[in-house]
């Protein structure tokens, strides 16, 4: 359960390196709010057919390839036509997550081929051991039986490279004959270099159409493309041109405002690229990292894909489905004692509710147990309560100690209003206040708000700096796993063995 209690935070802490704690935050006056648009775009028509439809094909030539290599062998060699219904349910999902699906700067089967051909050779002999446990499915390996392998093998890799080289044939004619608009963050130094190769190498398939840049050098008179704003006009462009594609690069304005820039750019959909300054950033393409390519010899890193547009989101949401509902049966009792307790204590109303602000900023209620009767529902949405309230009884510090009081927000997560791991909500009213102060704030509401989360986990709870939470909130989305939500949950219950009263 959460180990997170915003409400409380921890009376004489400092902030280190001179970061605010949330009360210093709170005691600063209070700005008009900024009006920001939310960007709830779809995604483009063009966007969505330039992302389907290379994996796509990529897709079909490798069941082609199974179906075709097994075919030849089961003539020759007496395997059975079986072998392409065992090794495609391998190879796909292997393929995938090696990236091989994936679209790239500079699509090459030769850098393929070594992934290709270690992916094959182990669906192949995973088919090999399903149909050998089926009694006659499959020959006995004798002195024969290898160099059959060896020939399945050799023809199943043959075939994928042979299809996947002429479908990325097609692709690079589709490229020069139909490039898609794309926009370049940054018009410095690095972004008018990467802006010039792509005019000059159409086989990239992009037509650059302005740069993001709300402060630029000054660019040549005679420059062909433009500097449209700053972030503020990315979304008007994507929907003016139908941009599909945004290349960040060294030199825009700032951090701050690069990062607001992509993160916006992938909310509408568009793949985003990232040209670092660093040309040693090309040592993570070794190996084959599936995220790093390269642009005319520039190393470029693709940003992923939101973390509620991938597969495992879907497996995300069925745990918590699962978890929330068999752990409120599971601890019905314990609820049942929590609530006994606070009636006896505090009289009628157990529950508490309160509103907090959930995914893309819509609001819903939160509901706790109760531990203390705050004075009005003023006080409530807006005083950053004390974990000493003299009001608190030994029940309410016992519950917030241990925290049973958030027992109740089970049923938030089984509604869908909050998940198990993810970014832990906060009043409006805070939302507000802290999104003012630190404009990577309101960038954790990408995902649903959760129980518990890795700020937490990394003792980020109480009065401590709103900075860092959102930091390692936004850390945590944009490095989302199932894995990680895993070790988030282990790391959570270890901490709540040794509960610390915050």
């Amino acid at each position: 359960m959460t180990i997170d209690h915003e409400s409380m935070p921890r009376p004489g802490r400092a902030a280190a390196g001179g970061r605010l704690l949330a009360t210093e935050l709170l005691e600063r006056p209070s700005r008009p709010p900024q009006s920001r648009a939310a960007a709830q775009l779809g995604r483009h028509r063009r966007g969505l057919r330039s992302a389907v439809a290379l994996p796509a094909a990529l897709f079909v030539v490798d069941v082609l390839a199974t179906c075709a290599s097994s075919v030849g062998c089961t003539a020759e060699s007496g395997f059975p036509l079986s072998t392409a219904a065992a090794v495609l349910p391998v190879l796909v999902p292997l393929n995938l997550a090696g990236g091989l699906y994936r679209t790239r700067m500079t699509p090459s089967v030769l850098d393929e081929l070594p992934a290709l051909i270690g992916r094959a050779a182990i669906a192949l002999a995973f088919a090999v051991t399903l149909c050998g446990c089926l009694p006659g499915a499959w020959p006995s390996l004798g002195p024969t039986g290898w160099p059959r392998l060896l020939a399945l093998l050799t023809a199943l890799a043959a075939t994928a490279t042979l299809g996947r080289a002429v479908v990325y044939g097609l692709l690079r004619r589709l490229h020069r004959r139909r490039p898609v608009p794309v926009l370049v963050l940054g018009a410095g130094a690095l972004g008018q270099r990467v802006t010039a190769a792509l005019r000059e190498h159409p086989e990239y398939g992009m037509r650059p159409i302005g740069y993001l840049d709300p402060d630029p050098v000054l660019l040549p008179g005679d420059s062909p493309v433009p500097v449209l704003g700053g972030r503020e006009v990315l979304e008007r462009e994507v929907r003016r041109h139908g941009v599909v594609r945004l290349i960040a690069t060294a030199g825009a304005a700032d951090e701050a405002e690069t990062a607001g820039a992509m993160r916006e750019a992938i909310r509408l959909g568009c793949q985003v690229w990232l040209v670092p300054a660093l040309r040693e950033h090309a040592a993570l393409g070794a190996g084959g990292h599936r995220l790093s390519d390269h642009l005319w010899g520039y190393p470029c890193l693709r940003l992923p894909r939101p973390p509620r547009r991938r597969l495992g989101w879907l497996a995300k949401r069925t745990v918590d489905i699962a978890a929330a509902g068999l752990g409120l049966i599971v601890i019905s009792p314990v609820l049942a004692v929590c609530a006994l307790a606070v009636r006896f204590d505090t009289g009628p109303g157990v529950l508490f509710r309160q509103q907090r602000t959930g995914l893309d900023g819509k609001v819903f209620t939160l509901l706790k147990f109760r531990t203390l009767r705050p004075a009005n529902e003023h006080e409530s949405a807006t005083h950053w309560n004390i974990s000493q309230d003299h009001r608190m009884s030994a029940v309410g510090r016992l519950l917030r100690r241990s925290s049973l009081d958030e027992l109740p927000q089970l049923w938030n997560v089984l509604r869908g209003d909050m998940t198990l791991v993810g970014p832990r909500p906060e009043r409006p009213y805070f939302v507000m206040r802290f999104s003012q102060a630190y404009p990577e704030y309101a960038d954790r509401h990408r995902v649903p708000v959760g129980l518990t989360g890795l700020a937490q986990v990394n003792g980020l709870r109480g009065d401590t700096s709103i900075e860092d939470r959102a930091r390692f909130d936004n850390r945590y989305i944009e490095s989302w796993s199932l894995w990680q939500d895993v070790k988030v949950l282990l790391r959570t219950a270890a901490l709540m063995l040794r509960p610390d009263g915050s």
